[in-house]
């Protein structure tokens, strides 16, 4: 852990930042060192890396309140108990009456363990991101991603303890990792768990500690892992795989991995739900005289034919073009918004010939222009 930067530090806060200061700060380094935004750079994806990860903790009010308490220890299992640090297994819960204890007998009633040490323990979920492209999140796909997480040591399957040996049950606190003190106060005899001293609050006492992962049972390694992306899936939403987190303590279930998406902006089409919207420019004949055009899909060209006297601004619907639905819902469809495209640079003989076409049109030509100065008179 001494290679770790505090979390406050990496997200550039004061300790004790509110919610709201966390989210933009966030928000703000991770847009700056997103790999789409720094292609090849291993230096920003370290960086994001290291934002995710501080943000995981410190936008969760349970596991920030531990952190602010006990550091990094209170949020990796993989941290071992120092001396005088927090002991592995083990939860404080140090209210207002551990306060007025301590300021009795300088800090010897800190609050007990709310469990039992040697309980199975379910490890902490991982949240991390992919980004795809446009195509990619309507017809889904498969990814790689790699990510750090806490594993069950492979040498001594987290028992902590180096092979052909094994823990010896606390004699002091009988495996339970706490034991009752009893002392005279002010108030009279009070009674209080406390970690036990003799085997640090774990229960056992690991006379040969695993060479492996230091006599704590978990290791942390770097892991490829392919994902499925559903076909239908939309940016900012979360895909869960089970298991897929840190290990747990003493057998207990692994925790899920989290899989924030984001997909990228398409240069022509964006989404609504199931619903693809794009526009496509016309020229005044096609609008006039009507036309068949060659609109883009997500399936490739389709052709469609335009009525005559098309304004622009007029929208149509291609169905069944739109986005596959998620979990069996429906595909949606496309919609086509045209524009006329006014044309410039005409020669003198274009102008004059559009002159006299003008000049040719009535008033019954536009019905627009009848409305307009109708409601102009009222």
């Amino acid at each position: 852990m001494a290679d770790k930067r505090d979390y406050y530090e990496v997200l550039g806060l004061q300790k004790g930042a509110s919610e709201e200061e966390i989210k933009k700060a966030y928000k703000k380094l991770a847009r700056k060192y997103h790999p789409d935004m720094n292609p090849g750079d291993k230096t920003a994806e370290e960086k994001f890396k290291e934002i995710n990860e501080a943000n995981e903790i410190l936008s969760d009010p349970e596991k920030k309140a531990r952190y602010d308490r006990f550091g990094f220890a209170g949020v990796d299992p993989s941290y071992g108990a120092g001396a005088g640090g927090y002991a592995e297994g083990m939860d404080f819960d140090f209210g207002d009456l551990g306060d007025l204890f301590g300021s009795f007998f300088g800090g010897g009633f800190g609050g007990a363990a709310r469990s039992n040490p040697n309980a199975p323990q379910r490890g902490e979920s991982l949240r991390t991101s992919v980004t795809i492209s446009f195509e990619e999140a309507c017809f889904g796909c498969e990814k790689e991603i790699i990510i750090e997480r806490v594993e069950t040591c492979d040498v001594c399957h987290g028992s902590c303890c180096e092979p052909g040996t094994t823990a010896e049950v606390c004699p002091d606190c009988g495996g339970r990792g706490i034991v009752q003190q009893r002392r005279q106060t002010p108030l009279g005899f009070m009674s209080a768990s406390t970690p036990c001293p003799r085997c640090g609050g774990r229960g056992r006492i690991i006379h040969k500690p695993c060479k492996t992962c230091g006599g704590r049972g978990l290791v942390r390694r770097r892991k490829t892992i392919k994902v499925s992306i559903p076909a239908g899936i939309d940016n900012g939403q979360t895909i869960s795989l089970r298991s897929q987190g840190n290990a747990g303590k003493n057998g207990g279930p692994a925790g899920d991995l989290l899989i924030v998406v984001a997909v990228r902006p398409h240069e022509l089409f964006r989404r609504e739900g199931t619903s693809i919207l794009c526009e496509t420019p016309i020229t005044f004949a096609q609008a006039a005289l009507g036309a068949e055009l060659e609109i883009p899909t997500i399936d490739g060209k389709v052709k469609y034919s335009i009525p005559e006297g098309t304004q622009s601004g007029s929208t149509f619907r291609l169905k069944g073009k739109g986005v596959p639905g998620m979990g069996g819902r429906p595909r949606g469809d496309q919609y086509v918004t045209v524009y006329i495209e006014t044309p410039r640079n005409l020669t003198r003989e274009q102008k004059a010939a559009l002159r006299k076409f003008s000049d040719l049109l009535g008033e019954k030509n536009y019905e627009g222009d009848k409305s307009f100065f109708g409601k102009f008179k009222k």
